[in-house]
């Protein structure tokens, strides 16, 4: 269904999926608006759909800027901002269920950022971490993984030139809070050539998330 958010600099055109009493609720936030990212992106829906097939209520939106959304692109600080807004009308629209924050490539640092230290979010599906990407030097100052508390997996292509899996297995090393990474073999940072795996173990991720210590009750 669609939806119109209001959003910190106008309307945020969304999309919620999954049915009316979700097991839990998540919101899905789409890559690097400057580089073509839309909540269309087929990795951003395959994340989408993992939620919605593991019995969840997934709210994709687009940034400000993108598709029918207000606003101009804001280097991610106003984007942060829209992530909090996408993810206070989920949590008001389907109240009572554990929160989760998903997120893919640039998206996957806006969720870090916005959801990281929400109390209301349980944990956290990143997708596509991008180390490599000039410009996201803040984010990862502001929103690095390693700090945070909450349960975070990460799904991550393994010939991803932007984020490589090792460099992320070293960036996850000591870690706060529990860690899962899995890694989707032949695919590189897009996923496009295996789209159905990045799914799967989207799927087995949220599972993951919901039953880990201190992630969802």
């Amino acid at each position: 269904m669609r939806v119109d958010l209001a959003g910190p600099a106008g309307r945020l055109e969304a999309m919620v999926e999954g049915p009316d009493s979700p097991s839990f609720a998540a919101v899905v936030c789409h890559p690097h608006p400057a580089m073509g990212g839309t909540m269309h992106n087929h990795a951003t829906y395959r994340l989408a759909k993992a939620v919605v097939a593991r019995g969840g209520a997934a709210l994709r939106f687009n940034f400000r800027g993108v598709g029918r959304s207000a606003g101009v692109y804001d280097a991610g600080r106003g984007e942060v901002d829209d992530a909090r807004a996408a993810l206070d009308w989920i949590a008001a629209a389907r109240p009572g269920v554990p929160l989760l924050g998903c997120g893919f490539s640039f998206g996957a640092w806006m969720t870090a950022i916005a959801c990281g230290d929400d109390a209301r979010v349980a944990g956290l599906l990143l997708a596509g971490v991008a180390l490599r990407v000039e410009g996201l030097e803040d984010f990862r100052r502001t929103g690095r993984i390693r700090d945070l508390e909450k349960p975070v997996a990460v799904v991550q292509a393994a010939d991803d030139t932007l984020g490589p899996p090792d460099e992320l297995e070293a960036a996850l090393a000591g870690s706060r809070g529990p860690r899962r990474l899995a890694v989707v073999p032949g695919a590189t940072h897009l996923f496009v050539e295996a789209l159905p795996a990045l799914q799967s173990e989207a799927e087995a991720a949220l599972d993951w998330l919901l039953a880990a210590p201190g992630g969802a009750p």
